[in-house]
């Protein structure tokens, strides 16, 4: 099913190489069979398998996809690949770039980067799965189509694919992400370095390590995600007062003055856009 509603996406029978539909999304297709050693992706991406074969190998683990396969290639992940024509066709895949999460969906926060059975990398499908992967395709190839459209149609793949485990690459994140994702979803609450540290399964001082590896604080963090938390309240009509409480902040004034240092206008003179 999933790949009689992609057929129309394939690429010409003589393409070698990239053949762009989109922004991030492209075929990949090889005439002869070839080998590509110790790839490390940028980005996670999530593929689609329309003819041949592609073998993923880490050591001497190799993963087979057959046409049809939906999978995710982690990013930042040493590996090598072999894709193999088939019989009477090139090799093709349809792959799309995950560089970011789009607003809304959450990050993995503190698992491990693959599974304790290694890593997975084939996702099952079902009828959800496959309609939402063809609308995000042919959205995203789409040069009428709007952005918003395009990023609706993204994020209900990822929302889908959330739950597997084969999924988990697209979910990664950088460790200040993560713990800017924690800090947003509760901005009131009293965090610390060693609050922070336990959610995520580190100990404080490996935070605050790898946190200046990524040129990134702690405290730049709290106070950036705090100050937006307020900034959101008081766009949706908060007094000052509500807005520094929603923040975190028991002082209004130095709410107000991390405000000013942040957006130049103070809270009650603020102008939000």
């Amino acid at each position: 099913m999933l790949l009689e509603r992609l057929r129309p996406m394939m690429a010409p029978s003589d393409t070698a190489g990239r053949y762009q539909h989109g922004n991030r999304l492209f075929s990949y297709c090889s005439i002869d069979r070839e080998r590509l050693k110790a790839i490390e992706l940028p980005n996670p991406l999530i593929g689609i398998i329309l003819r041949g074969l592609k073998e993923v190998w880490l050591g001497d683990t190799v993963h087979v996809f057959e046409p049809g396969t939906v999978f995710v290639l982690p990013g930042g992940v040493r590996m090598d690949v072999v894709n193999i024509p088939g019989e009477r066709s090139a090799y093709e895949s349809l792959l799309l770039e995950v560089p970011s999460l789009p607003p809304g969906i959450a990050p993995l926060v503190g698992s491990p980067r693959c599974g304790s059975n290694g890593w997975q990398f084939s996702l099952p499908l079902n009828t959800d799965l496959i309609d939402a992967l063809v609308h995000a395709a042919t959205s995203i190839a789409n040069d009428a189509m709007g952005e918003a459209v395009k990023t609706l149609r993204l994020t209900e793949v990822l929302m889908l694919m959330q739950p597997l485990a084969a999924a988990r690459p697209l979910f990664r994140t950088s460790l200040s992400d993560e713990v800017a994702w924690l800090i947003r979803a509760a901005p009131a609450e009293a965090w610390t370095v060693e609050r922070i540290a336990d959610r995520l399964g580190l100990g404080a001082s490996t935070l605050r390590r790898r946190l200046a590896s990524e040129d990134r604080s702690f405290r730049k963090i709290l106070c950036a995600e705090r100050i937006k938390a307020g900034r959101n309240a008081l766009a949706s009509g908060a007094s000052s007062l509500a807005a520094a409480e929603a923040a975190g902040y028991s002082s209004r004034s130095h709410f107000a003055r991390r405000y000013r240092e942040s957006y130049g206008t103070s809270p009650t003179g603020r102008r939000v856009g």
